[in-house]
């Protein structure tokens, strides 16, 4: 995992506080010196910090109300630090219900374009991610960051422009419910014909067809994640490095690899 540093590591503790309830909506985040004293930081570092989470959606400033929390609902979902902070603070059933309506409702979309505009070296691109999830099954390895190159790969490959900004935006939300269906023995195992499926229609400009292999495999990882919140497992934090499998589908690695 990189280092942060000083101003990454007070917006990640000032981040975490806020969507972990210890600052709750509406309510104002204790003044500079507190947090200066609290945090053994400079005021410098603790504006950089409240500056970055005004961009974020999550505070408001104001010279007679302070410095307020704002309510979830304007917190930037697409911003990967957020995800981040609500995944260490706990993924809640809402919070996962919004992600897999989010995926119903851009991917397919997204990938019915692509069956129809995507070029050769957009396939290769999709060819080489899916050729890395099948190696991560077979003889061990990163499977999400494979799996999240190539759902990114397919939605560039719609050549739009709008859709190619959010899939940027979309990368952490996509890699927390890969992370939990990855958790799932034999899930990447099981999904790996599904992502062919796509693939397959992708290449033979069949945007229909892809239309419904993507809701299927969209579909099959909402079912992962029912099933892994029904045994109230701790689910996966992304602010630790991704789960690596054993190989041959195995299941993943109780350990990471930092």
């Amino acid at each position: 995992m990189p280092i942060k540093n000083v101003h990454g590591n007070t917006l990640d503790l000032l981040g975490e506080a806020i969507v972990g309830g210890r600052y709750p909506p509406e309510s104002s985040i204790p003044p500079e010196p507190t947090l200066c004293d609290e945090l053994g930081v400079s005021r410098t570092v603790v504006r950089e910090a409240v500056k970055s989470l005004v961009a974020k959606g999550m505070l408001v400033t104001g010279p007679k109300v302070g410095t307020r929390v704002l309510p979830s609902e304007q917190w930037n979902w697409f911003d990967p630090d957020v995800v981040a902070w609500q995944s260490k603070a706990g993924l809640t059933r809402e919070f996962l219900r919004d992600l897999q309506e989010l995926r119903r409702v851009v991917e397919p979309a997204g990938v019915r374009l692509a069956a129809q505009r995507a070029t050769a070296d957009d396939i290769a691109e999709i060819e080489a991610a899916f050729a890395g999830m099948k190696d991560a099954i077979e003889n061990g390895g990163d499977y999400v960051a494979y799996d999240l190159r190539f759902h990114q790969g397919l939605l560039r490959a719609c050549h739009n422009r709008m859709v190619v900004q959010m899939s940027k935006a979309l990368g952490a939300l996509l890699r927390t419910s890969f992370e939990i269906s990855t958790s799932r023995p034999d899930g990447p195992a099981q999904s790996l014909p599904l992502h062919r499926a796509v693939l397959d229609a992708v290449i033979a400009r069949a945007p229909q067809k892809a239309e419904r292999a993507i809701l299927v495999l969209i579909d099959g990882a909402r079912d992962d994640i029912e099933q892994v919140l029904a045994t109230r497992r701790k689910l996966p934090s992304l602010a630790a490095p991704a789960l690596r499998l054993k190989g041959r589908g195995t299941g993943p690695l109780r350990t990471r690899k930092d």
